[in-house]
C-alpha cells in the first residue's frame, strides 16, 4: 500500500492542511471566485469549511484539485 502512496501528492496531507494553504495562497475572497462555495464567502473560517467540505464530496474534490494546481504551478 505505501508503494501506491509515494507518488500520491494528496498522502499524509490532511484537508485542513490544504485548506490552510490554498487560503494563504488566494485569500478567502479570490479562493471563492475559483470554487464557487457559500462557505467560502460568507463569513468564511477553517473551521466551518472543514465541516462543510467534510460531508460534501463533491466540493472537496474541487477543492484537492485545485490544491493539486497550486503545487503544480509551485
Amino acid at each position: 500500500m505505501a508503494e501506491e502512496q509515494k507518488n500520491n501528492p494528496l498522502h499524509g496531507k490532511t484537508l485542513q492542511m490544504i485548506l490552510e494553504h490554498l487560503v494563504t495562497y488566494y485569500g478567502w475572497e479570490q479562493l471563492s471566485t475559483k470554487i464557487n462555495i457559500n462557505c467560502f464567502k460568507n463569513n468564511p473560517s477553517i473551521k466551518s469549511s472543514l465541516a462543510f467540505l467534510r460531508k460534501t464530496p463533491w466540493a472537496r474534490e474541487k477543492v484537492e484539485s485545485l490544491y493539486l494546481y497550486t503545487l503544480r504551478r509551485g
